[in-house]
């Protein structure tokens, strides 16, 4: 059940990072509104977590899924550049991610 806590952890992750560049710094009420309660649920849900997977595993996984999520969707939606390079290393973090959990003992 921690793995699965922690996988929407990432994904409620990759939502807020998203939701922050609507957010305008912070001037916008309901993307803030929204992207603060992202926040919020994914640190409680990686809290949880964490109290039966090792913290560093967890975290880790946690920011890889943040990192990666964020980085494909702001290829495939912002209009950010989508270059070989970027794919390389989005596809490096996801190995991490998936080495973590395999090592884990968990």
């Amino acid at each position: 059940m921690a793995w699965v806590l922690l996988l929407v952890a990432g994904l409620i992750e990759v939502a807020w990072s998203i939701g922050m560049k609507f957010t305008e710094g912070f001037t916008r009420l309901w993307p803030s509104v929204f992207t603060g309660a992202g926040i919020v649920a994914s640190m409680v849900l990686l809290s949880i977590a964490a109290k039966t997977l090792p913290i560093g595993t967890a975290y880790g996984v946690w920011v890889g899924i943040g990192a990666a999520g964020a980085a494909v969707l702001g290829m495939a939606v912002l209009g950010e550049p989508v270059t070989a390079s970027r794919i390389f290393f989005i596809c490096l973090l996801l190995v991490a991610v998936v080495g973590l959990k395999v090592t884990s003992g968990h």
